[in-house]
């Protein structure tokens, strides 16, 4: 998410799925405009529309692109939207209003996609499907630093983004990381010497060295694998929309699609991290 896109809780952004779909006459319209219906039984918060709630910027899982949200949750739950015969729309919200139910709960949307870790904490308030990645948490610094690996970090300034696993695992290695409310604000910090390293998703830091400037300042020093899956979450007990979302991923998996997405957004394809096994 090299682009900012203003965190406004609520904020909505059409997403217009690869190919343009006719509404089907599953897609039932209640005159209350309450619970519509899609394929497969699936009630969905708005009739003709799979809502999906995020946290802007996050690349490159979702982020807006000339004027467009995209990335690979987006392109993933895209294809779930096909597969309903719908279309995707997206709400930006604080990370914190879907990590608690809160926002599905309400009705705000009917699933949250944002790169999220799958935690037995967070299973206590949503439903996950089944996990679509796996990812590490890098340490990003300063090549002139003197920073060469996590164990370093006890005397530094570390950055980590504010309700993220990363954060919590500087936290549970006895770090007292800086908070930054998303991304972007997490490599500015680094960039203005706020800090002097920051642990963030190790995709998304591959995102920011694609750009020269990142590239040219900044090195990964470790990787550490933490063991997160990353997942999409429902409504507790919306067992046909977490079914939906499955038998997408699968399906995707199976014909291909999965990995030219993969290779499209994250980049080379890692088999192991593309398919962790379920916990």
């Amino acid at each position: 998410m090299n682009t900012v896109l203003g965190r406004r809780a609520g904020r909505r952004v059409a997403i217009t799925t690869a190919t343009a779909l006719a509404l089907v006459a599953g897609c039932a319209s209640s005159d209350n405009g309450g619970s519509q219906t899609a394929k497969g039984g699936v009630d969905l918060v708005k009739a003709g529309r799979l809502t999906t709630c995020t946290h802007l910027p996050y690349p490159p899982f979702q982020s807006e692109i000339d004027g467009k949200v995209q990335g690979f949750d987006v392109a993933l739950v895209d294809l779930v939207a096909q597969d309903l015969g719908v279309e995707q729309d997206i709400v930006d919200q604080p990370f914190e209003n879907f990590k608690t139910g809160a926002s599905l709960n309400a009705g705000q949307c009917d699933l949250a996609a944002a790169g999220m870790t799958i935690t037995e904490e967070r299973k206590k308030n949503v439903d996950f499907s089944d996990p679509y990645f796996q990812a590490t948490q890098a340490v990003l610094t300063g090549k002139d630093s003197g920073i060469s690996s996590f164990a370093d970090l006890k005397d530094e300034k570390v950055g980590a983004q504010a309700q993220t696993t990363g954060e919590d695992y500087a936290r549970n290695q006895r770090l007292d990381p800086v908070s930054f409310e998303s991304s972007d604000a997490v490599l500015n910090g680094l960039r203005t010497n706020q800090v002097d390293a920051v642990i963030i998703d190790y995709p998304v830091v591959q995102g920011w060295l694609k750009e020269k400037s990142v590239a040219d300042a900044f090195d990964v020093v470790e990787q550490v694998d933490t063991g997160e899956q990353y997942g999409f979450t429902v409504k507790r007990g919306n067992d046909k929309l977490r079914e939906a979302i499955d038998g997408s991923l699968a399906g995707a998996k199976a014909d291909g699609t999965y990995k030219k997405l993969y290779e499209q957004w994250i980049g080379p394809y890692d088999a192991s991290a593309a398919s962790p096994s379920v916990s």
